[in-house]
């Protein structure tokens, strides 16, 4: 049970020590006597005698690793925007100004600051990952998806009109390896089933040409530019890419979610390159000459902080995993739909210009024979 002290102490701590003053001054200022009657030690009592009425401030005089202000607004800024925490935030924060300070710190940041971290909107409230990232190989996993460049809300109106008149591509074409976050870009001026077969068709040779061995697995979205509004055709296109071990799974409708890290790739597009350099440009060259700029950027120079990258490139990222890939897979063309069409014909032609066709087709067995000595 709290003696009076304590109780007067809760409420008002000068009122406490004035009381332990008028005890000790009956007392004849004895100590002992006082801090009995009180229930208190004798260094409280010699406290509120000799210190001051109301508490001391208990911040420390001399702060030695005390972060500067202009720094904790930079890194208060950044986690606002950005939306990362602290791990993340300390290689974003060193990749982009050169500044290295501990996750220990940004977390005390953070929190001084209420800084709150992003809700999980899960039923139970646990992260669920789309994939086991660690365990993944590269190129065994690819996200496909168009975008559509002409949208007034994520154009400066100034883009968006030059874009109009001087008639550049309008579409654009991606697929993202989830291992390594490496891309692979192409663009059209229409949408239409042939391109979406062509631009698969040629990603998935580029892969196979640059020594991607096993199974590539692409998620696609329901848009009729990958037949998966089509059941019978979407079939007929597995039908032929298993020939390359090759697997086309489309997203269920209303999952956009599955296709998490192409779709956020097109919000980085928007603001570091449709919103500047297409204004640059006056004709399909000029624009595909900045666009494969931009791929070689996002390939080999910009730092990812998605799970599993700890800020390195993609093209950092495929060294680390020690992949028997060749490393020219970087140097993927950045081309023109409606050109590779023009040139090579629709895709069926093209293979059968530029590939043996005798692999893709059906029927047939391999038959062993026995080696004559």
């Amino acid at each position: 049970m709290d003696s009076i002290y304590h109780t007067l102490r809760k409420s008002n701590p000068a009122s406490a020590r004035i009381l332990v003053r008028k005890v000790l001054e009956k007392n004849n200022g004895n100590v002992s006597k006082t801090a009995r009657i009180l229930g208190i030690s004798r260094a409280t009592v010699r406290r509120a005698r000799d210190g001051e009425l109301n508490d001391l401030s208990r911040r420390p005089k001399n702060i030695r690793k005390k972060i500067d202000c202009s720094l904790e607004k930079l890194i208060v800024e950044e986690a606002k925007s950005t939306g990362y925490r602290y791990r993340l935030l300390s290689y974003y924060l060193k990749n982009k100004y050169s500044i290295e300070i501990s996750e220990n710190t940004i977390k005390k940041v953070l929190k001084r600051n209420r800084v709150r971290k992003k809700k999980i909107r899960t039923l139970n409230k646990n992260r669920r990952h789309l994939y086991d990232y660690e365990h993944l190989t590269p190129f065994s996993h690819l996200q496909i998806d168009t975008k559509h460049i002409l949208y007034e809300t994520s154009l400066p109106k100034s883009v968006y009109r030059h874009i109009e008149k001087y008639d550049l591509p309008k579409y654009e074409w991606n697929a993202i390896d989830v291992k390594t976050r490496m891309r692979f870009t192409a663009y059209s001026h229409t949408l239409s089933a042939s391109f979406g077969f062509a631009f698969i068709l040629f990603v998935v040779l580029w892969l196979k040409l640059h020594n991607v061995r096993g199974k590539i697995n692409i998620r696609l979205d329901n848009g009729s530019e990958f037949a998966s509004s089509s059941r019978r055709k979407l079939d007929e296109y597995n039908e032929f890419f298993s020939k390359l071990n090759v697997e086309l799974k489309p997203i269920p409708p209303g999952a956009k979610h599955l296709q998490a890290i192409v779709e956020n790739s097109h919000r980085k597009d928007d603001e570091s390159f449709f919103s500047i350099h297409p204004e640059r440009c006056r004709n399909d060259a000029e624009f595909l000459l900045k666009a494969q700029q931009w791929q070689d950027t996002w390939n080999t120079a910009r730092p990812h902080y998605g799970i599993d990258m700890n800020g390195l490139t993609p093209f950092e990222k495929l060294k680390s995993t020690k992949a028997m890939i060749s490393e020219n897979i970087v140097r993927f063309p950045t081309l023109l739909l409606e050109d590779i069409i023009r040139v090579a014909g629709y895709p069926y032609e093209w293979l059968s210009k530029f590939v043996n066709l005798y692999i893709f087709s059906r029927g047939g067995k391999y038959v062993w024979t026995t080696y004559q000595s």
